[in-house]
């Protein structure tokens, strides 16, 4: 099997790297430290802490973790890797002088040991679930403690992994610490191979992140400069096709009913930015851009679209607003960040693909804090029917704000255990 996944990665590698180049055509981010994919780059400074986190969604989530371990070890430098040019672009902006930020090379024999030759990391976390056997086997074979930090495992990876045999049982199983979101996932956990004894619960990192303290008053400031006398929702994370259709027909149905509504439209990856504005122009929709306009305040002086075409201010927004939708769950994805607008204290919508965080939808649908719509037109409905009634707003936001509280405290588990590791 081991011989059958080395066949496969040699393969795979050329042709991912010529959509990694090809893609950096429209998107020059793709090109930039491509060497550090094969492994290259300078040697580091020093035996870092290093966590990885694949894009941006673990990134936000790493972020607190980040910051405890500066704080508790200030004499060891981090490291933070990630895959995607999303995903180093916010590492960089989170992290700046706290830690350096490379690409985490593809799982090559050559290329993970040119990595882990350069880096030389005295611990590794890796968030979620990002299982890469020669990666691990290196780890093992260098004796560098690894964890895996809100481990999440879904039973159709597992039944996937289960069925690659021996492979995925030795990557989990020798000596990887596992600190899972769960109890379910720590038992698929097990049942791929996990030591019991170094299996532990300790929740969900997500719900540790803390807002920056001027969320509320840029948030304000946002509102005053867009929309000071009209009501606003946010369609956060969008992803073309069938989403951004169902979201451009919402809005349609929610200016009919609330004359002025402005939609603040979040395309997930900044690549597409200028696609989105196309496919607008074609629908025939006036909107203006974030990067292009500075007040556009009333209903009169703008279109009622405003095309979120920055980086790094999606919270923002949503703290601008009355009510969330998060996208790449209309879509097949498996959706995104729903904590973020709940955090803050909005109703949030979600379309029913939330594979990439089912404990957290299913907390929040629980609780009354987030809802469900199938399609366009549902959410076009709950959109308006919520700008109309400001106490269920308040009572979904409370919800939200409450289920985040009552389960944070996965950092300090999780702390608990690389003290053990670091000694």
């Amino acid at each position: 099997m081991r011989l059958i996944y080395l066949a496969a990665v040699y393969l795979a590698a050329p042709v991912i790297s010529v959509m990694l180049a090809a893609r950096g055509l429209r998107d020059r981010s793709y090109w930039r430290n491509f060497g550090e994919r094969f492994g290259l780059g300078s040697p580091f400074a020093g035996f870092p802490i290093w966590v990885h986190a694949v894009s941006v969604g673990e990134v936000q989530a790493a972020a607190t973790l980040v910051m405890a371990l500066r704080d508790r070890y200030p004499h060891i430098p981090v490291l933070v890797t990630t895959f995607t040019p999303t995903g180093a672009a916010r590492a960089r902006a989170l992290f700046r002088a706290t830690a350096e930020v490379r690409y985490l090379p593809f799982d090559l024999p050559g290329s993970v040991r040119r990595f882990l030759d350069r880096t030389r990391p005295r611990l590794a976390v890796i968030m979620e679930t990002e299982l890469w056997p020669n990666l691990y086997r290196q780890c093992r074979l260098r004796r560098i403690p690894l964890v895996i930090a809100s481990a999440r495992l879904s039973r159709r990876s597992t039944d996937r992994y289960r069925h690659l045999g021996a492979l995925f049982k030795e990557t989990v199983a020798g000596g990887v610490v596992v600190a899972a979101q769960g109890e379910g996932d720590a038992e698929r956990f097990r049942a791929l191979g996990a030591a019991a004894e170094r299996t532990h619960v300790t929740g969900n990192l997500k719900f540790d992140f803390t807002l920056p303290p001027d969320v509320e008053e840029r948030g304000k400031a946002l509102r005053g400069q867009y929309a000071s006398n009209r009501t606003v929702w946010v369609a956060g994370s969008t992803h073309g096709g069938v989403e951004e259709e169902a979201v451009l027909a919402a809005q349609r149905q929610v200016g009919a009913a609330h004359s002025g509504a402005l939609l603040v439209l979040a395309p997930r990856h900044p690549n597409r930015f200028a696609e989105v504005a196309s496919w607008l122009e074609r629908q025939g929709t006036a909107f203006t851009r974030r990067s292009q306009t500075s007040a556009v305040n009333s209903a009169t002086e703008a279109p009622n679209v405003l095309l979120l075409d920055t980086l790094g201010e999606l919270l923002y927004f949503y703290a601008a607003a009355d009510v969330a939708f998060v996208g790449g769950s209309l879509a097949p994805i498996g959706g995104h960040n729903l904590l973020e607008p709940a955090a803050l204290g909005l109703p949030v919508l979600t379309g029913p693909n939330n594979s990439n965080g089912e404990d957290v939808a299913r907390l929040l649908l629980d609780c009354g804090a987030a809802e469900i719509v199938r399609n366009g037109t549902q959410l076009g409905s709950r959109v308006a029917e919520l700008l109309s009634n400001r106490a269920l707003r308040m009572e979904m936001g409370s919800q939200g704000r409450a289920a985040i509280e009552r389960n944070r405290g996965a950092l300090e588990k999780l702390m608990t255990l690389i003290d053990s590791l670091l000694g």
